[in-house]
């Protein structure tokens, strides 16, 4: 089983094509890594009960001489914020116990047309709102590499999956850093698309301007395959782009063979490499850079004065959209209700059910939200957030007009404990400084590892960010990077968890 499972997806899918290895092979030692290992975890909320079904089926097309997408077979894990009609989709909310939608998100159907076996549904802080997935409406997540300390959040679920080889794949949403924060807390690779890259139809929204779904998994190849499974132009997405992608995966096989980066402009921001950065991390991100140079990489500083106003502007239009979004949980149409005693009025009832069923960090958003939108103060905190938002922007397009791509740690510290900063919100918040001017740009970014902690031996991650609409470019530059982290230290980080006990 230990060699199934740690397989690289694109490895799998190989031996898949081969013939070497049949999906049900594939998908019965992820099930039973997942049988072995969730106890001690909590990286699921449910789990798939026609897993072997679905992959029997793929193994029978296969024999047929059926031509099949390059991942069909493999399995994947989906975080629980995308729509699935088999399996129970609740944001990781209580306010939607039990709920089975009608139909499937874009991105769930484009994985079942690609022939991967979803394994389940993935833990995360509800309605994705949270740092470290302790908001889950059911149960915390532990990270692989320490069950002491938090798997990041709100996609912590997914990154937990993928770095303790229950899946070799997964599928996050990143709103704020959702998908690149738990990939550094957990040693994995998560990137998060160009906004309008991948279609948000399907899945639950917590703020639409800034929400994208992208791919979890172990190597920045393996990231890519997925990724070109569920991008693409959707009509039911007003926000998805009509433009065709270039494949990610010939972008990335481009990056590894690279022997160099010369020629490759690389900008450091410094904006995101002020207080709160640990000594930890700024020593790997510093032998990253020096590695980046040593070879042929041109480093240059890059101001984007903004970005110190990003992590305020972002907890402004953020709440602002939650609360618009959240308003359909109303105890009347789907999900919980709650009836108080005696003759409650709509009301009542509405009042009772949104105070069963949200959690206090969801309930905190949507009363922040609800002020920034209120008669007198939308110009002056939500309309105000937007113009920050259009200047950290500009920053963002002045600086590609020096540079390729752009470099800062994905986080500012490693993962840190569980309950460490549950009574304290907005500390739990500043964890997000490095991810969340991404999302307000709308561009791409990606975290990959770049070593462990020396202070704790914990992963920490490089976040690298390109141009909108050059996703390509990411993972061509982030796959160098990647196999030079690899010869550099003889492992690849994301494969060297300690096993889960």
């Amino acid at each position: 089983m230990s060699e199934l499972i740690s397989m690289r997806a694109s490895a799998a899918s190989k031996a898949l094509q081969d013939g070497s290895l049949s999906s049900v092979e594939l998908t019965q030692a992820h099930l039973d890594r997942m049988d072995a290992t969730e106890g001690a975890l909590g990286a699921f909320l449910a789990r798939s009960a026609n897993a072997l079904e679905a992959a029997a089926s793929i193994d029978q097309r296969r024999a047929a001489g059926e031509s099949l997408s390059p991942l069909a077979g493999v399995p994947i894990a989906i975080k629980d914020v995308l729509c699935t009609t088999d399996m129970v989709t609740t944001a990781g909310s209580r306010i939607l116990e039990g709920w089975t939608p009608p139909y499937d998100a874009t991105v769930v159907s484009k994985l079942r047309e690609a022939g991967m076996v979803a394994l389940g549904k993935t833990n995360m802080d509800e309605f994705a709102m949270g740092s470290s997935t302790e908001h889950s409406g059911y149960h915390p997540t532990h990270n692989p590499w320490d069950p002491t300390v938090a798997p990041g959040g709100s996609g912590g679920g997914s990154a937990a999956a993928v770095a303790a080889k229950q899946a070799p794949l997964a599928v996050g949403s990143d709103t704020g850093g959702s998908i690149r924060q738990p990939a550094s807390f957990t040693g994995t690779v998560g990137v998060k698309p160009t906004y309008g890259g991948v279609s948000r139809y399907g899945v639950i929204a917590l703020a639409s301007s800034l929400d994208q779904v992208g791919p979890v998994s172990r190597t920045v190849l393996d990231s890519a395959l997925l990724h070109d499974v569920i991008t693409g132009h959707d009509p039911r997405d007003a926000t998805s782009i009509p433009t065709p992608w270039v494949s990610m995966a010939a972008a990335a096989e481009r990056g590894a063979r690279a022997e160099t980066l010369t020629g490759v402009r690389v900008g450091v921001v410094s904006e995101l490499l002020g207080e709160g950065i640990s000594p930890a991390v700024r020593q790997r991100f510093d032998e990253a850079v020096e590695l980046l140079t040593q070879q042929g990489a041109e480093v240059v500083e890059v101001n984007m004065p903004h970005c110190e106003y990003a992590v305020a502007a972002y907890y402004l239009i953020l709440p602002a959209e939650a609360s618009s979004n959240l308003a359909k949980f109303d105890s009347v149409r789907f999900g919980l209700r709650v009836t108080p005693e005696g003759n409650p009025t709509v009301e009542d009832v509405m009042s009772a059910t949104r105070d069963a069923g949200f959690g206090d960090e969801v309930k905190r958003r949507i009363i922040l939200g609800t002020y920034a939108l209120s008669a007198g103060y939308y110009d002056a905190y939500y309309g105000s957030a937007q113009k920050v938002r259009t200047l950290i922007q500009q920053d963002f397009a002045q600086a590609f007009e020096k540079v390729d791509v752009l470099i800062s740690p994905s986080t500012p510290t490693t993962a840190f404990p569980l309950g460490a900063k549950m009574e304290d919100p907005l500390a739990m918040w500043a964890g997000d400084v490095t991810t969340i001017p991404v999302n307000l740009a709308g561009i791409p970014g990606m975290s990959l590892p770049m070593g462990l902690s020396a202070e704790d031996g914990l992963p920490v991650g490089l976040q690298v960010m390109a141009p909108a609409y050059q996703d390509a470019r990411l993972y061509e530059v982030g796959a160098t990077i990647e196999r030079l982290f690899e010869e550099r230290d003889g492992y690849l980080v994301s494969e060297r968890v300690p096993e889960v006990k």
